[in-house]
């Protein structure tokens, strides 16, 4: 099968909810990392796709914004683009994606990431947005759905508070594990981990999350997200804007363009769980792409997983014996926050730094 390699992975700095970032243009945020991967590697014109993750495609996030992205840069009319939306996996789909039609034989240049302005657009706003057409949720009205779930909520907040009850975490555990993500993400910055990978948007130059000033103490003293539950707004990941974009090459393109591969990608594979628990799918779909690949978690030097909730990082650790000093070593999305659509091009390129470092 033909070879897939990752040629470069750059991103913005992540802003935080009403931050820096908060009046930008999602087309903008796309079309700033699009124009960064691109630079000094290969002609534009010779991309034959752009694969972008986005949720809540309404407003300025609609009608396609991986090609509105591509135009706001001032990029060739002839180059198409494509949104995905796998939910928080949706530019980590974008990679498969790009990576499949270049593995396929079928694409040699392909631009894959993703975007999100969850300041503009509030999370969960596709969600609700045809309340006025009669429809409260996109699952209510299906007597398929109803019959197979009941009216349950579907809420991750509900899953992270499940998760945490059955895996036995403590506030103290959860907590504990937020403050380490801080932690860990303050080091990389001081360190300039996040410098190569990091494209400055104006003067913007650093992922406005971080609580570098953070102590138990304070954590210990904010109220539950729901009644009696045990994640705070610290044990959650946080609100963000932001993008990040991948330059997919074929073993043909690397040739013709003189390109340098920077990684390539061994395998890829997808796996979901129950709807109402959602968050514990990472724990089934880690094994699954383990067996595929014929290696164990011990064969893995680093991990990138989503801190959704710190619930789903603890939980995911307990089942998997990874260990904890392999796993986010830069902080996760609970310090450097979690803007929906770019996060997992945004895992992938701190991934790929980190690795090379």
């Amino acid at each position: 099968m033909a070879e897939a390699y990752i040629i470069d992975a750059r991103r913005t700095p992540v802003g935080r909810r009403k931050g820096s970032l908060a009046a930008e243009h999602p087309a903008d945020l796309g079309a700033h990392v699009i124009k960064a991967v691109l630079a000094d590697h290969v002609d534009p014109g010779a991309i034959e796709d752009v694969v972008f993750g986005c949720l809540d495609a309404v407003g300025p996030q609609a009608g396609d914004i991986a090609r509105t992205c591509w135009l706001a840069a001032g990029l060739p009319d002839h180059v198409p683009g494509t949104t995905v939306d796998r939910q928080c996996g949706s530019s980590q789909q974008a990679l498969h994606f790009a990576a499949q039609g270049v593995m396929s034989g079928t694409q040699d240049l392909v631009i894959a990431g993703g975007v999100q302005n969850m300041s503009a657009v509030p999370i969960s706003y596709a969600m609700i947005a045809a309340k006025e057409l009669g429809f409260s949720d996109p699952f209510s009205g299906s007597r398929g759905w109803v019959a197979r779930y009941g009216n349950t909520p579907v809420s991750q907040f509900n899953s992270a508070e499940m998760i945490a009850r059955k895996w036995g975490l403590s506030r103290d555990d959860l907590e504990a594990f937020a403050y380490e993500s801080h932690q860990r993400a303050h080091r990389a910055q001081q360190e300039g981990r996040f410098d190569r990978e990091i494209t400055p948007y104006g003067e913007m130059t650093m992922d406005e999350g971080v609580r570098a000033g953070s102590t138990r103490e304070k954590l210990a003293t904010l109220k539950p997200v729901v009644p009696d539950g045990l994640h705070t707004a610290a044990a959650c990941s946080q609100i963000s804007d932001g993008a990040a974009a991948m330059l997919v090459a074929s073993e043909r393109a690397v040739k013709e363009h003189n390109l340098t591969p920077r990684a390539r990608v061994h395998h890829l594979s997808v796996r979901g769980a129950d709807p109402i628990w959602m968050l514990t799918a990472p724990i089934p779909a880690t094994e699954y792409a383990l067996k595929k690949a014929g290696m164990t978690i011990g064969d893995i030097d680093l991990v990138e997983i989503n801190e959704a909730f710190a619930s789903v990082a603890l939980a995911w650790l307990k089942e998997t014996g990874a260990d904890p000093a392999k796993v986010n070593v830069n902080g996760g999305a609970i310090a450097l926050g979690h803007p929906l659509g770019a996060t997992g091009a945004r895992l992938m390129t701190t991934l790929l730094h980190e690795l090379e470092r």
